[in-house]
């Protein structure tokens, strides 16, 4: 998979979530032709979180017009059913909610096995410390820096402090995964995440909302 060692440069995956899904074919090859690494991919069940955005047709329609990693983000429940099916809608990166899980190890294990990066992704509220057991296994870890569900939201600024006990959890366990960051991100709160140890950030309303998104997706790029 390309794009997903560590890199000097901020990795920044564009949340698909705020483009316009009007014209997602054109927003799909703008993010395919500009500097970003990733596209991130926010399914929502209506369950797990209080909304619902999309799923597997929207992901294989974006699959055909770009070969960017795509990382995809499954706010639902038991997502264990559907592990098969992600992958077959082009995910290449699956993060899975640890409140959603029941079995976590065997969840990360089935995605990996499928031939997916596997992620865990905590809630504001959940600690770091749920993941210290399985720590060594995970791909990514996705700190939540708004409460699920809705884009738009105010950054919680708890998440600066999150990302560095991480990067020092990663580090006590001798862990490769990734540290990647949604919500609220914009240049401001980006470079603090960059500070912090954050290695990915995602980033929607600010990139489709900015006069020129490719350039903003070069800027944030520029952080770390």
């Amino acid at each position: 998979m390309a794009n997903f060692d560590k890199k000097l440069a901020m990795i920044v995956s564009p949340s698909v979530l705020s483009c316009d899904f009007g014209n997602i074919q054109r927003d799909t090859l703008m993010l395919h032709h500009s500097v970003a690494d990733w596209l991130h991919i926010d399914v929502m069940d209506g369950v797990f979180v209080p909304n619902i955005s999309f799923g597997f047709p929207v992901l294989q329609a974006i699959r055909q017009h770009t070969s960017k990693t795509l990382d995809v983000h499954l706010m639902i429940a038991n997502p264990d059913a559907y592990l098969e099916d992600f992958k077959k809608a082009g995910a290449d990166i699956l993060t899975v909610h640890y409140e959603a899980c029941t079995h976590l190890h065997r969840t990360i294990s089935r995605i990996q096995e499928l031939g997916m990066k596997a992620g865990v992704a905590l809630n504001p509220h959940t600690p770091i410390e749920v993941l210290s057991e399985i720590a060594p296994m995970l791909d990514l870890v996705l700190v939540m820096s708004v409460n699920p569900g809705f884009g738009g939201q105010r950054f919680i600024a708890a998440a600066n402090d999150k990302v560095a006990r991480l990067k020092a959890l990663r580090n006590q366990t001798k862990s490769h995964f990734l540290i990647e960051v949604d919500g609220g991100v914009n240049l401001e709160t980006g470079a603090q995440l960059a500070q912090a140890g954050a290695d990915a950030l995602v980033a929607g309303s600010f990139v489709f909302g900015s006069a020129d998104p490719s350039a903003t997706i070069a800027a944030l790029q520029s952080l770390k």
